[in-house]
């Protein structure tokens, strides 16, 4: 072969770049034709076959092309192939994550070729209506495993085949699912008609695959560490017996399933909307057993200073004000209190920690070997193993970017520095959490060590991934033995051999799975509100380009003379119509800065605006796709939503409500009065159902809030069942205001000024992180906030809502010497 025929030839790619593999090329041929799930393993150039359909879909047709990813590194990665691997200039390939401003965004999206983004970003810009997705031509999910639920992947993909003019999907994942059915909720919900899969036994990937041991050492735990976990799972026993005794479980073994437990929570639910008072005690038991649980796993599967590190935690929580009776009980429990100390005594390490350096010898030393990745479930595990296999090798830790209970995230800029100098050699252990496992362009490695079993078969594979790319890999899982390690251990196995028999049948069973996904699919490309054809062409919005990218495959190899000679290039560059898009789609995209979508834009259309926040839930989401609906964002100084000129919303959960109550969100009140101060017309809405029912409060206490929003603040409170209703409420609402009543959208609130008496109530709130409802209650008693402040230990009890808790952190935070 010349060496010119060793790589892909296209006007768009860099000379001698992209190498020639003809499964990459045969994948990009279909999935130049339609909606492609790709299913292909770790390591063999998933997004090269993305890149080749980008580039064809550029070259044939113009518009914009839009990569998303599910991490930052990840999307800084690809970024950089792209970069490399297209003549495209550098600026035109840009990156939209979360560190980019809203504004800018917008400008660099006009002006872009290529956006390789986030998923989440992306979906705030549509919800706020700053990009439009009317000129991209391909849309590439990566790792698109995750587009399940409420994932923004799905939301995307649904306003994507709704706005784009001429759409075409890429989805790709080495591990979609675990089931037939898994893939198929994928297919529909990112709208994808064709199934490509390739496995290892491939003979064309084969050639570029190597053979991955798998080895399982398992651990004897010393019997320090089993008297800990003996003595919790005591507790747990007591706790089950007094369960049992309530008739909601026969179980009484610490073994006990999730699935068990939460059998045991819906039966105490049962109890509690029947207003028994057993409900409420079991349900705080129910909380005790999960604590418990997670404290068991811990020194079972990771090591003694992590479930020392959990049980410090839950120390400081049961000290704080608000907290729960059973993060008291189950501290105060002697048995959990044995087990603390024993944790901090405990001068030995964990036996696997032992196992990992000599594996770590053995693959670095003995062998020769250069790189090692150590997964871990935990971030307390992960700095430990940090901070312990330093002192025999270069080792850096590998996380995510959150800051949790104590531990310091990595900012994107650490993670990317960490990556490069891994890849670089300048150390040879990355210690990594989960976030390393998908995707990331983690360099060859001889040894991936798990340090514990993965429970879940996608995971597993992304982990094993990490190796065998270019030579024969090993991958080494830690098990101790009779421990939650055991369990995961099989299912892991169980579920793993299901995907892979899964894979292997849907490659016998594709066309099957293509006729079943066919008919639902073929709504999603219906925008214009025409019937679409029966082909896949069709489907894909780019009749003209499709027909002649067939013709130019030779029907065993599709799409391989794509990627010819520059001469069969040119061939393929007359101009293509734009197929049957209609003039009113066609002008649906004309006004800048507007998402041209499925919907009318016409003076009967209300706004809503909502708040950046409000992104967590899905209510805007579901606004931003109906008929007439134009949301827009805003970070809001007031309430979560905007109406008009007079009415603002304000929407908690029946979770949040709940905090209110219970001192965990001293905000509450505060942010509703302001909301009074700005709309002559607030609104309150609680969202969710069990509102008496789900948190041991007394139903008055629920009420007397209720009754101060109306009364005390003005604002009518209204229910809804859930985000839908919410959205459908928020809907009614504005249409009413706007349309009925004429009135404009005014964002006029902003926080001001508090009254003296909310000062004060201010000022107590804060003094032990105590609620609005107990602040008020102090000053009700005692009259001036220096009289609270200088109260008796004995005197703040006889407050309601005060236990000795809340006046013992009162008394050492108003009277401890600062330093």
């Amino acid at each position: 072969m010349a060496e010119s025929d060793a790589y892909v030839d296209h006007p768009l790619l860099t000379p001698e770049f992209i190498e020639r593999r003809l499964y990459q090329i045969q994948l990009a041929g279909t999935a130049r034709n339609g909606h492609t799930l790709v299913c292909l393993p770790t390591g063999l150039g998933k997004t090269t076959v993305s890149l080749l359909v980008t580039a064809e879909r550029l070259h044939e047709i113009g518009g914009k092309s839009l990569f998303l990813a599910p991490t930052k590194p990840l999307v800084e990665q690809q970024a950089e192939f792209y970069r490399d691997a297209l003549t495209i200039p550098d600026d035109e390939i840009v990156v939209f994550t979360g560190e980019v401003r809203p504004d800018d965004r917008a400008a660099l999206w006009d002006d872009a070729t290529i956006i390789i983004a986030t998923p989440q970003v992306v979906e705030n810009d549509l919800v706020g209506n700053r990009i439009s997705l009317a000129d991209v031509t391909h849309l590439t999910f990566d790792e698109c495993h995750r587009g399940t639920g409420d994932y923004a992947y799905v939301y995307i993909a649904g306003r994507y085949h709704a706005d784009a003019q001429q759409p075409l999907v890429t989805a790709m994942s080495a591990s979609p699912g675990g089931t037939k059915e898994d893939i198929q909720i994928i297919c529909e919900n990112l709208g994808l008609d064709t199934v490509e899969v390739m496995t290892e036994d491939d003979a064309d990937v084969d050639e570029y695959t190597y053979e991955t041991d798998i080895e399982w050492k398992r651990i004897d735990l010393p019997q320090e560490i089993l008297d800990m976990r003996d003595g919790i799972n005591e507790v747990i026993e007591d706790r089950l017996e007094k369960l049992r005794e309530l008739g909601v479980t026969k179980a009484t073994s610490p073994d006990i399933s999730q699935k068990q437990l939460n059998k045991i929570g819906a039966e105490l639910r049962k109890l509690m909307d029947n207003d028994q008072s057993e409900g409420y005690k079991g349900m705080s038991m129910h909380a005790e057993i999960m604590k418990l649980r997670r404290a068991v796993t811990l020194v079972e599967t990771q090591s003694v200073e992590s479930v020392r590190r959990y049980f410090e935690r839950q120390k400081n929580a049961a000290r704080s004000s608000g907290a729960s009776k059973a993060s008291q009980r189950l501290i105060a429990e002697p048995k959990v209190q044995e087990a603390m100390r024993a944790a901090e005594a405990y001068d030995d390490l964990h036996p696997k920690f032992s196992q990992t350096r000599i594996l770590l010898a053995e693959t670095l030393g003995i062998n020769d070997g250069d790189r090692v990745i150590v997964f871990t479930e935990s971030r307390d595990t992960a700095e430990a193993l940090t901070d312990f296999l330093s002192q025999n090798f270069h080792v850096r830790r590998f996380v995510g970017q959150g800051d949790k209970e104590g531990s310091d995230g990595m900012t994107q800029t650490e993670q990317k520095e960490t990556l490069d100098a891994f890849r670089a050699g300048e150390f040879e252990v990355l210690v990594s959490t989960s976030v390393a496992e998908e995707g990331l362009d983690v360099p060859e490695v001889d040894l991936v060590l798990f340090y514990e079993p993965v429970p879940t078969a996608i995971r597993s594979i992304q982990r094993k991934g990490r190796t065998g790319r270019q030579d024969k890999g090993r991958v080494v899982v830690l098990l101790a033995n009779d421990t939650r390690d055991e369990a995961y251990f099989w299912i892991s196995r169980r579920r793993e051999k299901e995907m892979e028999s899964e894979l292997r049948k849907l490659k016998g069973v594709a066309e099957e799975v293509e006729e079943e996904l066919e008919a639902p699919q073929s709504a999603l490309d219906q925008f214009d509100g025409e019937a679409a054809e029966s082909t896949k062409a069709t489907n894909g919005g780019v009749e003209q380009a499709t027909a002649e990218a067939t013709q130019s495959t030779g029907g065993d190899q599709p799409g391989l003379t794509d990627y010819g000679t520059a001469e069969d290039d040119e061939e393929a560059t007359e101009p293509v119509d734009s197929g049957d898009v209609s003039d009113d789609d066609t002008e649906s995209t004309e006004d800048e800065g507007i998402v041209a979508t499925a919907k009318s834009d016409d003076e009967d259309s209300v706004e809503i605006v909502a708040d950046q926040r409000e992104l967590d839930s899905t209510v805007a989401r579901d606004l931003s796709t109906r008929d007439g609906i134009h949301t827009r964002l805003e970070t809001l100084a007031v309430g979560d939503y905007v109406l008009s000129d007079r009415v603002a919303v304000e929407r908690k959960s029946v979770s949040d409500f709940l905090d209110t109550l219970t001192g965990g969100d001293r905000s509450m009140f505060e942010q509703v009065g302001d909301l009074t101060r700005n709309y002559s017309r607030p609104i309150v809405i609680i969202e969710g159902t069990d509102l008496y029912g789900s948190r041991n409060v007394h139903p008055n206490a629920i009420r007397g809030a209720v009754a101060s929003l109306a009364v005390d603040f003005n604002a009518s409170v209204l229910r809804t069942e859930d985000e839908s209703e919410t959205a459908d409420l928020l809907e009614t609402l504005a249409k009413r205001e706007q349309q009925t009543r004429e009135r404009a959208v005014s964002v006029h609130g902003e926080k001001q000024a508090k009254t003296r008496a909310e000062q004060q109530e201010y000022v107590v709130s804060s003094i032990a992180d105590i609620g609005p409802v107990t602040a008020r209650a102090l000053l009700d008693y005692f009259g001036t906030v220096e009289a609270v402040m200088t109260a008796r230990k004995e005197d703040l009890r006889d407050v309601t809502g005060v236990g000795e808790v809340t006046a013992d952190t009162i008394r050492e935070i108003v009277g401890s010497d600062y330093s």
